[in-house]
């Protein structure tokens, strides 16, 4: 698939606004992050898969204050992503913000999933974000200038049951910034790259996620809305001091403290609580968006279906800050709270268990 002709409206801000690339720009997270570039006065090149989503964000951005260029683009194609960012570099100058956002995911125990599913996972979560960096590296090296954020997961350091291939993703995606982050540093390069770890964030990939369950996935625990997130991410782009990473939410704090001080506590307490706690009440439907078979055909914006329990607050931590190894020790005794807390879910047991408590074989899909 080759890049669809872009949507754009004409601009009206100033030729020195600065420019920000958003992957994943259609919904979630990224829709939020290119909102509230929007509003800080930034021309926001959106890239994406579907076009209805894409259609929505580009409104949002133009409605918002800032200029909106969005293009179709399938971040697993590294041509498609090179010639999106040609075409925004071409059109607006240069590029100021790269933040790599788009993901999918599966849900299943790992000898459920497919090669098939591991690759393509793999390819959108892990290397959609290295075909980001290198097509960022090669119009800001040039320029002396730039930043890319990386948007990860507490799930790059703490790894749980039934998400393997978006997990090894994580985990690749902060082995790839780390290596790359030498790399600049030995060259001195002012270019500036950052990765945020989230907790989980109240977005419409719950309802998208490839399921090997009736059910439909949710969010272990507390959640935030995704505008909390983007605000702290552009806050972070905006600042003249950026951290190494970003950890967001109290959660996240505890999963990474617990993979660090407990990692063979929070092994057993995921085995026993995080399993079931993942799968929702609510049935997988004929006909629901499935995103490893394909984009959404209707826009579903920023946010999910968790708004009745998404926190709008969350605290943001420069882990530079938590030298102290003592800290860090006492935080992972919080672990028997776990990562993410107690989750709000109804009958897991009912999708998950047989009723002798033997485990179910998962339903699949499709």
């Amino acid at each position: 698939m080759e890049n669809a002709a872009d949507s754009t409206e004409p601009g009206t801000l100033p030729n020195d606004a600065p420019v920000a690339i958003v992957t994943g720009g259609s919904a979630g997270v990224g829709r939020a992050i290119a909102a509230a570039f929007a509003q800080r006065g930034f021309r926001v090149a959106l890239l994406a898969r579907g076009q209805a989503g894409l259609d929505g964000a580009r409104e949002d951005v133009e409605r918002l204050g800032g200029e909106p260029l969005a293009i179709m683009t399938d971040v697993a194609n590294p041509k498609q992503v090179d010639a999106a960012a040609r075409h925004v570099a071409d059109r607006w100058g240069r590029i100021d913000v790269w933040v790599n956002a788009a993901m999918e995911t599966v849900v299943g125990p790992v000898d459920t999933i497919s090669a098939e599913e591991f690759k393509r996972v793999t390819e959108v979560t892990y290397l959609g974000y290295v075909h980001g960096t290198l097509a960022a590296l090669r119009h800001m090296r040039p320029r002396g200038a730039g930043t890319i954020i990386q948007i990860g997961s507490a799930l790059a350091y703490r790894a749980i049951p039934l998400q393997s291939a978006y997990c090894a993703s994580k985990f690749a995606i902060r082995g790839f910034t780390d290596s790359l982050r030498t790399e600049l540093i030995h060259d001195h390069s002012p270019i500036r790259l950052t990765m945020v770890q989230l907790p989980g964030v109240n977005t419409p990939q719950f309802d998208w996620s490839h399921m090997h369950f009736a059910h439909r996935h949710q969010p272990i625990g507390a959640c935030y809305e995704p505008e909390a997130v983007a605000q702290a991410v552009v806050n972070i782009a905006l600042s003249s001091h950026i951290p190494r990473e970003l950890w967001l939410g109290f959660p996240t704090l505890q999963a990474i403290a617990g993979a660090i001080a407990a990692p063979g506590f929070t092994d057993r307490y995921l085995a026993r609580h995080s399993y079931e706690q993942q799968i929702s009440d609510d049935p997988v439907l004929p006909g629901d968006p499935d995103e490893l078979l394909g984009p959404a055909s209707e826009d579903h914006g920023a946010r999910g279906r968790f708004s009745a329990r998404a926190k709008h607050e969350l605290i943001a931590i420069d882990p530079f800050h938590l030298r102290s190894g003592a800290l860090l020790a006492g935080l992972g005794l919080l672990a028997g709270a776990f990562l993410f807390g107690r989750s709000r879910g109804g009958v897991q047991a009912r999708a998950l268990r047989r009723p002798n408590g033997a485990r179910a074989v998962p339903t699949p899909r499709g």
